[in-house]
C-alpha cells in the first residue's frame, strides 16, 4: 500500500462527511474549505482558480460531471512529496471531520473510549482495511488487531464475545466498519473492563507499532564515541533508522543511526562491568550497547536485523509485508475452500455415478437370475418327460422278456405247439414294429431337445454378450474408483510432506535451543574463569607490593627460603614514592582492564626484576 492509497483512505472518510445526503455529491463551498485544509496540513501551494476551473456550474447542478477524484488527483496528491509532512496531521483533519458526524458514542456507557484512543483506533483500522471502498476490515484482522492489543495489556482475548460480535449477518456479508468496531471497542466486551489507563497505553503502543513502524523500543546502555562511558537511552528502532532520546518521553533526541544493507549487528563477551553486550556496526562507525538480559538482547538483535532485511528487500514497512502476506494466506485458503467444494461435487457426482451403474447392475443380475430359474424349469420339464418314457420303455421290454422265455418254454416242452408260436412270434414281430416305431418317436423327441438345447445355446450366448458388457461398465467403475483414490494418496502424500517439513523445522528449533544452552553454558563457565583470574591478579599484586618495599641497613633476611618483609628507611627515595604512588593508582583501575592471563604475567615479571635489582627502573 503506496502513500497516495494511504491518504485516499482518509480522504474518503472527509468527503464522505460532507456528503450529508449521501447522494456523492458535495457542495463546491465545502470542497474548497476540504481542499484548501488539505493543501495546508500536506504543504502544497494552494491554487484556488484550478478548483473553479475544474468545477464550472453546468446543467448538472455545482459539482461538474468530471467528479473531485480527478482534481484531487492532479492538483494535491500529484504534488506530494513523502517526507515534506506530518501524515499524522493529515488522519487528525479528516478524522475531526468524519467523527463529528459519525462518532457518536452514549455518555451513559462508562466505558467510551477518549478521543485520542478513538483517533488512534480510526487509524489503525484503515492501515488494516481492505483496499476496496466502502472501507471495511475482514474479522481476521479484527482478530490480529486485538489480540495485538492484549498482548499488549497481558490479556486473554475474549473470543466468545468477539465470536458472537462476527456472527451478525452484516458483518458476516460486508466486514467491520470503522464504527462497528469503535462500537464493539467502547462496549468493554473484549478488555472486559481492563483500566482505561491500561488500555490507552496499550492501544498508543499497537498505534506506534503498526502506524509509526515501530519494531521495538526500550533502555539500553549505550557506550560513548569520545567520553567512552556507559549511559543509559531510550531506542527507537524503525525500519530505516535508529534513533536514542535521554528518556521514554522522546522529547530530546541524542542521536540517529542510519540503517542500510551494509550494516550487521554481532553479540560481544561481557566486559568493562557490563554484561548482555552487543554491537552495530556501519560502514562509518560500530555502536557498543549493551542490554538488561540474554531475552532482551536477542530481541533487539533480531529485531535490529528484521530492519536490515526490510531494507535489502526494498521493503519500508513489516506491517505492510505482513499484511500482504496475511491477505495472500486468506486467499489461498479461499482457493483451498474452492477446490475442495469443487472436489467434494466431483466426488458427489462419480458416487451418483456410482450408484446409478450399481442400480443397473442389479437390475441386469435380476433379469439374469430370472432367466435362469426359467432355463431350470424347462430342464426340469424335458428331463421328467425324458424318464416317463424310459420307464415305459422298460416296462415294455421286461414284458417281451417275459414272453420270450415262455414262447422257449413252450417250443421245448411242446413240440405240438409250435404253429401257434410262430403265430405268437409274428404277433411279437408286430411288437417290436410298435417298439421301433416308439425308438423313432424317441429319436424325434431327443432331436426335439437338440433343437430346445440350441435355443438354449442362443440364449447363453446372449446372456455372455450381457455379462461382458457388465463386466465392461465395471472395469469403467473401477478405474474411476482407481482414479480417485489414487488422487487421495496424492493428497495424503502432500499432508505427510508438510508433516515432515514440520517436524525437520521443529527439530532445528530444537537444535537451536541446545546450541544457546551451551552458549549460555560458555559464558557462564568464562565468567566463572574471569572470577578466578581476577582472584588471582590480586594475590599477585599484593605479593608484589610486599616484595616491592626495600631492605634497610642492618635488617636481615630470613633463614626461610621466602622473601621477608622490607622495613622501609625514614629518608626514602622521591623516584621510588612516585613509583608506588603509580602503583597505587594502578591497583585502583584494575577493575576496568581486561583479564589476561600473559599481560598480569608480564607485568608481575618486571616488578619482580625491579625489586631483585634494589628497586630501580631499569631500561
Amino acid at each position: 500500500m503506496d502513500l497516495r492509497s494511504e491518504l485516499l483512505k482518509s480522504i474518503w472518510y472527509g468527503f464522505t462527511a460532507l456528503d450529508l445526503e449521501k447522494s456523492g455529491k458535495v457542495s463546491k463551498s465545502q470542497l474548497k474549505v476540504l481542499s484548501h485544509n488539505l493543501c495546508t496540513v500536506l504543504s502544497i501551494p494552494h491554487d484556488p482558480v484550478a478548483l473553479e476551473e475544474h468545477f464550472r456550474d453546468d446543467d448538472d447542478g455545482p459539482v461538474s460531471s468530471q467528479g473531485y477524484m480527478p482534481y484531487l488527483n492532479k492538483y494535491i496528491l500529484d504534488k506530494v512529496e513523502e517526507g515534506s509532512f506530518v501524515k499524522e496531521q493529515v488522519d487528525e483533519l479528516c478524522w475531526t471531520l468524519t467523527a463529528k458526524k459519525n462518532y457518536k458514542p452514549g455518555k451513559d456507557n462508562k466505558n467510551v473510549l477518549p478521543g485520542k484512543d478513538a483517533f488512534s483506533l480510526w487509524c489503525l483500522f484503515n492501515f488494516l482495511s481492505e483496499d476496496k471502498y466502502p472501507l471495511v476490515m475482514v474479522p481476521d484482522e479484527v482478530e490480529y488487531l486485538l489480540k495485538k492489543m492484549c498482548m499488549a495489556m497481558s490479556v486473554e482475548l475474549n473470543c466468545v464475545e468477539l465470536e458472537d460480535f462476527i456472527s451478525k449477518d452484516t458483518v458476516q456479508q460486508n466486514g467491520f466498519t470503522v464504527w462497528s468496531f469503535l462500537e464493539m471497542m467502547n462496549s468493554g466486551k473484549v478488555t472486559r473492563g481492563m483500566d482505561q489507563g491500561i488500555t490507552s497505553m496499550a492501544i498508543e503502543e499497537v498505534y506506534r507499532e503498526i502506524v509509526g513502524d515501530v519494531l521495538k523500543e526500550g533502555y539500553l546502555w549505550k557506550k560513548g564515541q569520545l567520553r567512552r562511558n556507559w549511559k543509559e537511552r531510550w531506542f527507537t528502532l524503525r525500519p530505516g533508522t535508529l534513533a536514542y532520546y535521554t528518556s521514554e518521553d522522546r522529547k530530546e533526541r541524542q542521536g540517529n543511526i542510519s540503517l542500510d544493507g551494509d550494516c550487521c549487528v554481532e553479540v560481544l563477551p561481557d566486559r568493562d562491568g557490563k554484561r548482555c553486550m552487543f554491537c552495530l556496526k556501519t560502514l562509518s562507525k560500530t555502536y557498543e550497547m549493551s542490554a538488561s538480559d540474554t531475552k532482551q538482547r536477542q530481541e533487539w538483535t533480531a529485531a535490529i536485523q528484521t530492519a536490515i532485511r526490510l531494507l535489502t528487500e526494498g521493503k519500508t514497512s513489516l506491517h505492510k509485508d505482513l499484511k500482504l502476506k496475511r491477505r495472500e494466506q486468506r486467499e489461498q485458503r479461499e482457493r483451498r475452500r474452492l477446490a475442495k467444494e469443487e472436489e467434494l461435487q466431483r466426488f458427489r457426482a462419480l458416487q451418483e455415478e456410482k450408484e446409478r451403474k450399481l442400480a443397473e447392475l442389479e437390475l441386469l443380475k435380476e433379469a439374469q437370475r430370472q432367466a435362469q430359474a426359467l432355463l431350470e424349469q424347462d430342464e426340469m420339464r424335458r428331463r421328467q418327460q425324458h424318464d416317463e418314457m424310459q420307464q415305459a420303455l422298460e416296462v415294455q421290454l421286461r414284458e417281451a422278456e417275459e414272453s420270450r422265455a415262455s414262447m422257449q418254454a413252450e417250443m421245448i416242452l411242446k413240440e405240438e405247439e409250435a404253429e401257434r408260436q410262430r403265430k405268437r412270434i409274428k404277433e411279437l414281430e408286430g411288437l417290436q414294429t410298435s417298439l421301433e416305431e416308439a425308438l423313432h418317436q424317441e429319436i424325434k423327441a431327443r432331436q426335439d431337445e437338440e433343437v430346445f438345447r440350441y435355443a438354449q445355446t442362443g440364449l447363453l450366448s446372449e446372456e455372455e454378450e450381457k455379462m461382458k458388457a457388465l463386466m465392461a461398465l465395471q472395469d469403467e467403475q473401477e478405474e474411476y474408483i482407481r482414479k480417485t483414490q489414487r488422487e487421495k494418496q496424492e493428497l495424503r502424500q502432500e499432508m505427510e510432506n508438510k508433516t515432515r517439513a514440520l517436524e525437520e523445522a521443529q527439530r532445528q528449533l530444537e537444535e537451536v535451543r541446545a546450541n544457546r544452552h551451551r552458549v549460555d553454558q560458555d559464558v557462564v563457565a568464562a565468567q566463572r574463569k574471569l572470577r578466578q583470574a581476577s582472584t588471582n591478579v590480586k594475590h599477585w599484586n599484593v605479593q608484589m607490593n610486599r616484595l616491592m618495599r626495600p631492605v634497610g641497613p642492618g635488617e636481615k633476611r630470613s633463614s626461610g627460603g621466602s622473601f621477608s618483609s622490607f622495613q622501609m628507611p625514614s629518608q626514602r627515595d622521591p623516584g621510588l614514592r612516585l613509583r608506588q604512588r603509580s602503583e597505587e593508582q594502578d591497583d585502583e583501575s584494575k577493575e576496568n582492564v581486561d583479564s589476561s592471563g600473559a599481560g598480569l604475567g608480564c607485568e608481575g615479571e618486571r616488578r619482580l626484576s625491579q625489586t631483585s635489582n634494589g628497586g630501580m627502573d631499569i631500561p
